[in-house]
């Protein structure tokens, strides 16, 4: 089942779309509420990039792990960020939650509404055990769910884990693991090839972090953390994470912790606030679900729902990247359509920066408008998976 969305006049200014550096599950984040990461890679977006506060009219907060006090997490975001009276809807989509988010603030603009700025954040670091009390009485002890850990290794539809989702796929479709090596080998060198020249490219839209905390020393973040480099080498030595399966750590991502925010407004009015530089106009959205446990396999309906809302054809791409927490999923998505792999992901993907739920998608979604940019414009595609086999796509069109 999928469906797809249009959005007429909608768009980002380029410079409004923004992401902070990523870290590896435990790293220099690992101490931090994804809330506090929120007002301080917000403030510092808005700041540097002269957005007015006082002209933003709505919040879309987008986040998946819970996090203190998230019960007011968008009125606390705002008013922490020098607008007490803007609020709006908190959004938890699992990993498609950033495409929800951009597809919430598209259509509120479309109703008339002014800008509407998103935040996503997570923090999947230290996630928190939950508990309730047992509804058969004391005597059996309360219930209690490791929100990440638990959500991670069981959908409770199917009884399985997105990495048993992966194998089925990998399996069905005669993927080896030297395929699923290669992939991630060419995803690697294309995130190290986008950090030449002291990471040009990342810097027009990476946020710095500079955290003060209480009981820590002051966090500074100034680049993505914990990345490794796969060669075919270090790729084939690692041991399957199950016993006869064919992904590795390399072919899997790996949890983080961010944020990324977005701008959301009228097409003329990004245009002014681009101030004749580059807009990113959104055209349509796409969302699907598969069969139970195939959850990589959703990533091809959601495109296709997007694209057919949309009216334009696949091969009309000039840039197409793909949230890939499982190297299979790029592989199915090749077969597929008919993409090239090495036409796909062009600054690096989610499997290699890693995977802070709520935010990835939104990273994604800005380096492809970034490298949409550095070819002069056109249309691009971004589209991933996410929990309970299902997916979210967005097309985007970056023009001046």
């Amino acid at each position: 089942m999928a469906s797809g969305a249009i959005y007429r006049d909608t768009a980002i200014p380029l410079t409004a779309l923004w992401t902070s550096p990523f870290a590896r599950w435990g790293g220099a984040l690992a101490h931090v509420s994804s809330l506090d990461l929120a007002v301080a890679g917000t403030s510092r977006a808005l700041a540097e990039r002269g957005i007015d506060r006082g002209s933003i009219e709505g919040l879309v907060l987008g986040w998946t792990v819970p996090q203190p006090a998230i019960f007011y997490g968008a009125t606390t975001l705002a008013a922490r960020l020098g607008m007490p009276h803007v609020s709006g809807p908190m959004l938890s989509q699992a990993c498609a939650t950033s495409v929800a988010a951009l597809h919430q603030a598209a259509a509120t603009v479309g109703t008339g509404a002014g800008p509407q700025l998103i935040v996503t954040a997570d923090r999947t670091s230290n996630g928190p055990e939950l508990s309730w009390p047992s509804p058969a009485g004391d005597e059996h002890g309360p219930v209690r769910e490791n929100w990440v850990r638990d959500s991670f290794s069981r959908d409770p539809v199917t009884g399985q884990s997105m990495l048993a989702t992966a194998e089925a796929v990998a399996a069905e479709c005669g993927f080896t693991r030297g395929d699923l090596d290669a992939v991630a080998v060419l995803r690697s060198d294309q995130y190290t090839a986008a950090l030449s020249n002291d990471r040009t490219f990342q810097r027009d839209f990476m946020v710095g972090l500079e955290i003060e905390q209480d009981e820590h020393e002051t966090v500074c973040l100034l680049a993505d953390e914990g990345v490794r480099p796969v060669t075919a080498d270090s790729a084939g030595q690692l041991p399957s994470v199950r016993s006869g399966g064919v992904h590795t750590a390399a072919t899997q991502t790996h949890p983080a912790d961010g944020v990324a925010g977005a701008l959301v407004t009228t097409a003329p009015h990004a245009r002014e606030l681009a101030n004749r530089g580059p807009i990113v106009r959104l055209v349509a959205s796409g969302f699907a679900r598969v069969e139970p446990a195939r959850m990589p396999k959703a990533l091809v309906p959601a495109a296709q729902a997007a694209l057919h809302a949309a009216g334009l054809k696949m091969e009309t791409m000039d840039a197409i990247s793909t949230h890939n927490p499982f190297a299979v999923n790029d592989l199915y998505f090749a077969r597929e359509t008919g993409v090239a792999l090495d036409a796909m992901n062009r600054s690096g993907c989610s499997l290699l920066f890693g995977h802070p739920q709520g935010p990835t998608g939104l990273r994604t979604v800005t380096e492809l408008a970034y490298v949409l940019r550095a070819r002069g414009g056109g249309l691009g595609l971004f589209t991933g998976c996410a929990a309970g086999d299902t997916a979210a796509a967005l097309i985007i069109e970056v023009t001046d």
